[in-house]
């Protein structure tokens, strides 16, 4: 048995054969050409037929995945009609008097070869991207329609790497996971696998000769063996059993009230990063969205997104959830979220540095940005405001006369929006000590368990030197826990949790002891935790 590690993108296991991705293995040679002009023209045709395709691509991937995942594909049309990719192929043909097939797969090179070297994971991200459009345009010219990949059984995939365009074009049903040896984890590729539900590692230095045998990928702990003994596939497989055994026994729970013997109802909602999350939500029966990280939108960007590529987000998630709650957190970057084209400067602790509310009421017209998107989508749909990284009165304050600002000229310009609710995060020590002043001020508190640990102990959660005392369930945090519920209730403001705790299965009885009135956790959690709450007294 060999065994290999590399970075998790999308969790799973998955047990079954191994199959290398066949990739075209045609050989792109330099021909001498009489007419020029004619090359050129033949190289546009068949760069108008690839956009054309990759167009077909994005309405595909706009169904599968939603827009915000698709937009790559945009991007790779972009990219086909970018003045220097153009005038590089030009010239080559002009100059050398070279075949239109021979001029795009060294333009392609070149320019991979360039994104490849950057710094930014971002733009080395593009290295892929880059050689996929060359690739498409170079199978047009010699008249190829592509090799494709097609299994007679599901497969676990390996490559050196995997387009975007390859990846939303992969028959789900054949395909039980797929590694890489190279890529990101940043990567529209890896965004597109963990949209899609398939478990994903990328850079695992898998040997080229696997092709054909039994393999295992434990995406948990981003591990693939090859030829496993008896005892690591029977143990996969038990696993695996487990996992369909309750899977089979919880959907049995849908359609059914999160609710206690006793008749205490619990919400149970579900935390997103897109709109492509939201199958998933609806998938496992989530009574709302209890968190949006928007954030997403803007990690998957490459500029600020605009109010209106805002708007159409929040407003497909609230049309989709057909009026279920839907709390979507403001902007949260900052500490381990780093986005080049904002241009924070290096800071020697940025978790407790320049981050989420922080920024939002720095910039304010980035906030004003994203408020006014907001706003507008709540018109169709329930939608809630959440601010994070809250310590101070004044921080709630501030936002909200931004707020009001934000409604003001809304009104002003008589386009339409709902009287929405806010509410505020609670992760830092802070803010639990304030809670009674906070909830006068807001319509409900949301507790981050993941930040309020890592504050309360004073443990860097990204340092896996002190993992070890990293404790989420030392009795100082379960004691803010109680005093922020206290202070809610106080108030008439209802508390949730939207931390990892808050799919805890061993904590899930203490939460609605203590008197938690949500739960907002992965989509994947909602029906185990349902069913320990409709089994408690």
């Amino acid at each position: 048995m060999e065994q290999f590690k590399g970075k998790s993108a999308f969790q799973g296991i998955a047990i079954g054969k191994i199959a290398e991705m066949v990739k075209d293995s045609k050989v792109v040679r330099r021909e001498h050409v009489e007419d020029a002009e004619a090359e050129i023209k033949r190289y546009h045709e068949a760069k108008d037929r690839a956009i054309t395709e990759l167009q077909g691509l994005y309405d595909k991937a706009l169904k599968e995945v939603g827009e915000t995942h698709a937009q790559i594909f945009e991007v790779h049309q972009m990219m086909l009609e970018d003045d220097d990719y153009n005038d590089s192929i030009e010239n080559i043909i002009k100059s050398q008097l070279v075949n239109a097939e021979y001029a795009v797969a060294t333009t392609g090179d070149n320019f991979a070869e360039t994104f490849a070297a950057m710094e930014d994971d971002y733009m080395r991200a593009r290295s892929a991207d880059v050689k996929d459009i060359s690739e498409r345009v170079i199978t047009d010219l010699s008249g190829g329609q592509g090799t494709g990949n097609v299994f007679t059984e599901p497969v676990i995939l390996v490559a050196d790497d995997l387009a975007p365009s390859e990846t939303v074009q992969l028959d789900k049903s054949k395909v039980l996971a797929f590694v890489t040896r190279e890529g990101s984890t940043n990567s529209h590729t890896a965004i597109l696998a963990r949209t899609m539900n398939i478990p994903a590692l990328v850079q695992v230095p898998v040997p080229k000769d696997v092709e054909g045998k039994m393999g295992i990928v434990d995406g948990f702990t981003g591990t693939v063996y090859i030829d496993p003994d008896e005892d690591t596939l029977t143990k996969y497989q038990m696993q695996q059993d487990k996992e369909k055994e309750k899977k089979a026994l919880l959907a049995e729970l849908k359609g059914k009230d999160t609710v206690t013997k006793s008749g205490r109802k619990i919400k149970l909602y579900g935390n997103i990063g897109g709109v492509g999350d939201v199958g998933f939500v609806l998938e496992n029966d989530a009574a709302g969205i209890g968190l949006f990280r928007s954030e997403f939108l803007y990690l998957q960007s490459d500029g600020y997104p605009t109010e209106e590529e805002q708007f159409k987000a929040y407003r497909t998630v609230a049309e989709m959830m057909a009026g279920k709650e839907v709390v979507i957190r403001t902007l949260d970057i900052g500490a381990d979220k780093q986005i080049d084209y904002f241009n924070l400067d290096h800071e020697a602790n940025p978790a407790l540095g320049f981050r989420a509310i922080r920024i939002c009421l720095d910039r304010v017209d980035v906030f004003k940005t994203q408020l006014r998107a907001l706003y507008r989508a709540s018109a169709f749909g329930n939608i809630d405001i959440m601010l994070p990284m809250i310590t101070s009165v004044w921080e709630v304050e501030k936002s909200k006369e931004i707020m009001k600002e934000v409604r003001d000229d809304l009104s002003a310009h008589q386009i339409p929006f709902k009287d929405v609710p806010v509410g505020v995060m609670i992760e830092t020590p802070a803010a639990v000590m304030i809670a009674d002043e906070l909830a006068e001020l807001v319509d409900f508190f949301s507790i981050g368990t993941n930040d309020l640990t890592q504050y309360t102990e004073a443990i860097d959660r990204q340092n896996q030197k002190i993992e070890r005392y990293f404790n989420p369930h030392h009795p100082a945090v379960l004691r803010e826990i109680q005093m922020t519920i206290d202070a809610g209730h106080r108030h008439n403001t209802w508390v949730g949790i939207c931390g990892e705790l808050g799919a805890d299965p061993t904590l899930t009885e203490t939460f609605i002891k203590m008197g938690i009135d949500e739960l907002s956790m992965s989509p994947s959690s909602i029906l185990p935790v349902r069913k320990i709450i409709r089994e408690m007294d």
